[in-house]
Order: C-alpha cells, then structure tokens, then sequence
C-alpha cells in the first residue's frame, strides 16, 4: 500500500533522534491529544482546554460529570504505563490487557441497558474482567452485528495473542500493518463490557511505539471516517482501515520530524486554544462585578463589530458546501424568532436593521444557515437539509456564543476566536456529509 511505503521511508530517510527536551515536548503533544481525542469518540465531555488543564494542573470542568474526569485520568494513567513499558521486556499476553483495562476504567460502575426483549435494565460493568453478557449492536439498518459471545471471548483472546506472537517473528513484518490488524481483531471480539475502543487504539499504539513509531491519534473530528474504514473492514475489505492507519501515522511522524528540527508541532486546526479561552472565562468570573452592562448601545457594538465579521466568515466558509445544494439562505433572528431578515441584507443596511430592531431588552442573536435541496442526485435517501445556528445571548453583564465562550460587552470577539467558532461549526456540517456518505454506502451494501 502506498500509504505504508510513506511509512518506511519517513521512518528511515528523515526521523532523526530526538534530544530528551524535544521528546517530552513531542511526547507531551501526543499524550494530550490522545487523551482527549480517544476519549471524545466514546461520548466524553471535557473539551480539549478542559482535558488539558486537568491532566496538567488536576484543574476540574465545573458543571461536567464526575465519570468524564475519570475517564481521563485513567486513560492518562494507562498511557504513561504503557510509555515506561515499551522500555522493558513484557509479555503481551491476556493477564496484561486485564490489567490495562482496569487501569482505564478505573472502578466498576453500572450503565442503563436494554434487555434481549427490549425491556429497560441496568448493566454492571466489570473492570478487568472479560463481558458476561452479550455486547452485540444494533446498526443502523436494523441489522445486528455481532461480535465474541461471553462463551467464545477466552477462547478468541487466546488465538489473538497466539497469532500477535507469530506474527511478531516473521522476517518481513510491517509495524503499522501489526498494528493495524491488532486493533481491527481485538474489536471484532470486544472482550469488555466496555472501554473496548479505548483500549484497541491503546494497544495499537503500544505495538506502534514497541516498534519505534509515535502513536496513532485518531481525531474526534475524523471519527465518522474512521468508522467507515471499520466498517469496510467488516465487509472483508481490510486494506481502507489499513491505509486509514498508515495515513494517521504520517502525520504522527510528521509530528516527529517538526520536532526533531526544532519546528513549531501544532497542527494548524488544533483545539489548544481552547484552554486559553477557559482562562479567558476565569477572569471573567472573576472580574465580572467590574464590566460593563447590558445596553442597546453594547449590544449595537458587538453586532457591527466582531459579531458581523463573525457572520461573514461563517457565510463565507459555508460556501463550500454549496456543491451538495442547490439552496442556501441566511436569516437573522432577534430574540429567538420576533425579528427575522435575510442577511446579509440586500442593500447593505445591517447597522439601519438593527438599531430599529434590538433594545436593551434583546436577549439574543442568531445567524441561522439553511441548506436544503428537492433533487438530490448524489444522494439516495431522498430530501435533506443541514441547518447551521451560531447564537449569541445577551446576558446582564457579558455575552455568550453557542453556550461555549463567554466574554464582557467591554471585548469584542478576537480573529482566533471566530476563526475558532466558524472552524467547529464547519467541521460539523462536513461530518453531516460524510455521515449521508455512509448512508449511501450502507445502502449499497444491502442491496
């Protein structure tokens, strides 16, 4: 595969060594990352800046649940194990992925669940113990998937680690696409009752870092690609899920070698910037008794100032997605549905509409974005429309976007922080997409 030969020849023409300040650098990147991406594809809440300030400074998220954090930190845990490990010799064998597993999760706890009957229930989940009762899924066609019965996992685990050790000796071995398969056949059986996603990328990324590569993150906002591959792998084409691999390992070394020649490793859609804009809240916490209040006139100057290049950005962006509709139409709304205008207006009289519509009682402003289309060709599941709201609330003494970031009327929203809001906001309509692509797909495969 092409994507594995890139794999070779990075490793070997262009990774050169790291002195021990550059690798915690690089190393540091990576385990936040991981913790953070790993866990968002399972449902966490903690946001990058949230999940950073905890693992560095043990700073808690108010108001997130207590079960997100501890999903964290056991995760942090078993990757720092995992990082001292690769420097030992130890047997990869079914007492140590137990033993993982229970780091990960830390403590038993128990799930809501739905019975064999369709009957609610609650389930007890086991740390470092293989599942007692069948964890199979219900896809999205109604079909279920099925993986290692109860009575089947100890039998299944044995032959995967018996088949890891064989694979290890052949002469011609390719670490990545170990990797790869380990991670694909360890998720075929889901040995646990849960954290079985978890602990494969883990695993994956352990053999990846036996074998002197940097690990595999798989990022939360390429997760509907990577269920793809997964899925494809399913069906008996395994060689997407192995690209998919080799491609999140060329970024990885990428990662790497910036590294190594002392170049700036963050990538250029990071999310680290978040933890700048939780400090930003904290001040204003703090310093709230000291802003400005709410007024026609503050509500006015945010508006035509940073919240209009805000809209236009948002607007300007979305124009790429215009290849899939053939209708696109912005509308303004004040106070949640009393003042409604197309915008950007056609004369050009934003500021005119607004001093006659907003007071100093206005609550709220929002852009919201539709696309729709009556003939979708490219499409096989009939009609469909993605709207998009970006909303700003007014409160006493500071402003609010998408519940997400607060800030006094005194500040107007900065180049990165809108570059931020219309950055997420885009990313996930392109996972909407990409989510009526694996429609399609799995259509096509039931016919």
């Amino acid at each position: 595969m092409e994507a594995l030969r890139q794999v070779a020849e990075l490793k070997l023409d262009e990774l050169r060594p790291l002195n021990k300040e550059q690798e915690a650098i690089v190393m540091q990147k990576f385990r936040l990352d991981w913790n953070y991406h790993s866990n968002k594809i399972e449902g966490n809440s903690l946001s990058y800046g949230e999940t950073k300030a905890l693992i560095l400074f043990g700073i808690t998220a108010q108001g997130k649940p207590l079960k997100d954090h501890i999903e964290i930190t056991g995760h942090n845990e078993a990757v720092i194990w995992i990082e001292e490990l690769v420097h030992q010799d130890f047997p990869m064998n079914e007492a140590f992925i137990r033993q993982l597993h229970t780091l990960l999760l830390k403590e038993s706890y128990e799930v809501s669940a739905i019975t064999p009957d369709g009957q609610p229930t609650k389930k007890q989940i086991q740390v470092g113990q293989y599942k007692s009762t069948p964890n199979h899924v219900l896809t999205k066609t109604g079909e279920i998937f099925r993986f290692a019965t109860p009575e089947e996992t100890p039998a299944k685990m044995h032959d995967l680690i018996e088949w890891f050790r064989t694979k290890q000796n052949e002469s011609d071995l390719s670490p990545v696409l170990l990797a790869a398969e380990f991670h694909y056949r360890f998720i075929r059986i889901h040995p646990f009752d849960d954290g079985n996603g978890r602990l494969a990328r883990i695993l994956m990324n352990l053999i990846l870092i036996q074998y002197g590569f940097p690990p595999v993150i798989i990022k939360t906002e390429d997760k509907a690609a990577y269920y793809s591959a997964l899925q494809q792998a399913d069906a008996g084409l395994f060689e997407p899920f192995v690209e998919y691999i080799a491609q999140n390992e060329i970024r990885s070394l990428d990662i790497m070698i910036r590294g190594a020649k002392g170049e700036s490793i963050e990538d250029p859609d990071d999310l680290d910037k978040e933890l700048a804009l939780l400090e930003q809240r904290l001040k204003n916490a703090v310093n709230q008794t000291n802003e400005g209040v709410k007024s026609k006139e503050a509500i006015l100057n945010l508006c035509n100032g940073s919240l209009k290049r805000l809209f236009d950005e948002i607007i300007d962006g979305s124009k790429s997605f215009l290849r899939f509709y053939p209708y696109f139409l912005n509308n303004i709304y004040v106070n949640r549905n009393s003042a409604i205008f197309y915008y950007p207006p056609p004369d050009n009289t934003f500021e005119q509409i607004l001093e006659e519509k907003i007071t100093e009682f206005t609550d709220s402003i929002a852009l919201h974005s539709q696309f729709s289309t009556s003939n979708p060709i490219q499409f096989a599941n009939g009609n469909f429309n993605y709207n998009s709201n970006i909303q700003i609330d007014f409160k006493s003494k500071s402003y609010c976007v998408n519940d997400e970031l607060e800030k006094p009327y005194s500040e107007q929203l900065t180049d990165s922080e809108i570059k931020l809001i219309v950055r997420k906001e885009l990313r996930k309509h392109k996972e909407f997409i990409e989510s009526k692509i694996n429609e399609i797909q799995q259509n096509a495969g039931n016919q």
